[in-house]
């Protein structure tokens, strides 16, 4: 029968090494929500430059190929002693950049484990402290953690993982994620996804009111709020506590003219397409002529087609120069686009505001196909319909 410190062992492995197999596989399907999340981390440095844009693609595909990697060396206790000392040096540097995220706030989530899980940051410190000291106690007894593998096999394994890690990453870099965690994928009700319910807990506000009088500035709340014979300076408010936020509290699409038709377009009953692109300037041309197609596709049957975008009117007129686009431009926030869909450009099929479509520029659907998918979905409508009479 096993000791005390045999299943300790046992277990801090299983349980560290699962997190990081976890971590890394939501990062290695979603590359471009990790880069997203670098860029931000850069900004909030004031280091932020087009110029990392490769540089943190780059990282966050050898992120998520370390973590893997390194998770399954640690479930299948591959090279022992390195991949412990590994883990103790990787959970020390996240821990530190956690002890900086939750006293600095920079960002609202680490991405730790991209969309699938969000932690907040006081949630993501802990977590790290406690992996960090599961990782030294493993360090401690690296010899005592049962071998699963041959040598021989060990490096096949390991040499299979980190291939197979890279190549996921590639292919969801080339097409979209495997696993759709954001609020937009395919199934989607983007006008339930908004709504807040009416027992939904509300923000709290506190509000700090800057006062002077005689030379002297003091600042004071509503409860002990001054009389009239000091002079009111500024006032600042700062969110005291969280209330409900909805999956989607940013969607808004605005006309060239500063309309909102946001609501207009998810009540459309008939099909609908969005090419999403948060930047025209850096999005891919290649497929242009697929993109006409498509909207050709659109113009026959007199369904709407929209390029949802962030860019300035001079991108946007270069695209048309170049692409010959003839469709109409409206406007919607950059982060939204990018949380959209993970391509630029990406098409979104919509209909009464729910997601039935999404494709990257890459592998963007021929009319044939989007002609089967409307008559399917037309014929499960009216086999629905006839079911409920």
């Amino acid at each position: 029968m096993p000791g005390i410190k045999t299943v300790l062992i046992a277990t801090a492995r299983v349980f560290t090494g699962v997190t990081l197999v976890v971590s890394g596989f939501v990062k290695a399907i979603d590359p471009l929500g990790s880069q997203y999340k670098f860029q931000d981390y850069l900004a909030a440095m004031g280091l932020s430059n087009t110029a990392f844009e490769w540089l943190t693609l780059i990282a966050a595909v050898l992120l998520s190929t370390f973590e893997l990697t390194l998770g399954v060396c640690l479930l299948l206790a591959i090279a022992r002693r390195l991949s412990t000392r590994l883990l103790v040096a990787f959970m020390t540097v996240m821990t530190l950049l956690t002890v900086w995220i939750f006293f600095e706030n920079p960002v609202q989530d680490c991405g730790c484990f991209g969309e699938a899980f969000i932690l907040t940051n006081g949630e993501t410190l802990a977590k790290n402290i406690l992996l960090l000291a599961v990782a030294v106690f493993l360090a401690w007894h690296p010899m005592q953690i049962q071998r699963c593998l041959s040598k021989s096999n060990q490096w096949f394994v390991f040499q299979g993982t980190v291939a197979a890690s890279v190549l996921l990453s590639l292919w969801c870099l080339y097409d979209l994620p495997l696993i759709d965690f954001r609020p937009y994928h395919i199934g989607a009700d983007i006008k339930a996804g908004m709504l807040v319910p009416d027992n939904a807990e509300q923000p709290e506000f506190e509000t700090t009111f800057i006062l002077e009088k005689g030379g002297e500035r003091k600042e004071f709340t509503l409860e002990n709020y001054p009389d009239s014979t000091w002079t009111f300076i500024d006032s600042k408010t700062v969110t005291v506590k969280e209330g409900y936020v909805p999956p989607i509290h940013d969607f808004e699409i605005l006309s060239p003219d500063g309309e909102d038709i946001t609501e207009s377009v998810l009540n459309e009953k008939d099909y609908s397409f969005l090419l999403v692109s948060p930047n025209l300037k850096y999005a891919d041309d290649q497929n242009f002529g697929d993109i006409d197609r498509i909207y050709e596709f659109c113009n026959d049957r007199n369904l709407p087609f929209r390029c949802l975008t962030a860019s300035t009117e001079e991108d946007i007129l270069n695209w048309q120069n170049l692409t010959g686009a003839e469709y109409p431009f409206f406007f919607t926030d950059a982060t939204t686009l990018k949380t959209i869909v993970r391509s630029n450009p990406g098409l979104v099929m919509l209909k009464n505001g729910v997601v039935v479509g999404k494709w990257s520029h890459n592998r963007l659907p021929n009319p044939e196909t989007l002609e089967k998918m409307v008559k399917k979905t037309s014929s499960q409508e009216k086999k629905l319909v006839k079911k409920e009479v």
